[in-house]
């Protein structure tokens, strides 16, 4: 059993904000096998999917951002998963650029309230991420203009310009918890690590 579990904040009006990255991730990881992420378990809205020859659970947990670690922990939990060897997070990084997608094995929040909360309530930082990019792109400065940063970035809905720079690093994230699921966190580290986009030093959320 493995457990995929994607952040954000429930709510029509959060659908398609930057902070909901780990909510569409799923989405479109659940679109591709044909399932839909509507049942309810572990205070989370769940679908059972094979994944890469397993048997998956993917999950978007309804406590919101800040206390996403209370589901998460929970599933964990009634599954029997160990963190670091059963469970992918996916979750937006403002630190990224916008389009952009890094696998790492663990670690540190980063300032992010998610994490920080999955952190505390797993009692370690050893479970694999996929941080989606929702910062300032490269090439268009995305996020920049008129302050749009942080928090209130975050929150607000994403422009036409900027689902469509995301949409393909929704892809990309799908096929990176695939291949984490298949084979590893470390084949999935060479496979979309290596792209040569480069981390901001920005602060996330």
């Amino acid at each position: 059993m493995f457990l995929v579990a994607g952040l954000g904040n429930p709510g029509i009006e959060y659908q398609f904000t930057p902070h909901n990255a780990g909510f569409l991730a799923i989405d479109r990881i659940a679109s591709q096998l044909g399932a839909t992420v509507a049942n309810r378990r572990g205070r989370a809205q769940t679908a059972r999917v094979v994944l890469g020859g397993r048997e998956v659970i993917l999950a978007k947990p309804e406590t919101f951002m800040n206390l996403s670690g209370v589901s998460v922990a929970a599933l964990v939990s009634e599954l029997g998963v160990d963190p670091a060897t059963g469970l992918v997070v996916l979750y937006d990084e403002l630190a990224l650029p916008l389009g952009s997608i890094r696998v790492r094995p663990g670690g540190s929040s980063g300032g992010h309230n998610g994490a920080k909360s999955i952190n505390g309530a797993l009692g370690t930082e050893q479970w694999p991420r996929v941080r989606i990019g929702v910062g300032p792109s490269l090439e268009q400065g995305a996020g920049q203009e008129h302050g749009r940063r942080g928090s209130g970035y975050l929150l607000a809905p994403m422009r036409r310009m900027e689902l469509s720079v995301l949409d393909p690093a929704l892809d990309e994230a799908a096929a990176a918890v695939g291949v984490i699921v298949a084979e590893g966190v470390q084949a999935a580290m060479n496979r979309f690590n290596g792209s040569g986009r480069r981390e901001r030093n920005s602060p996330a959320e």
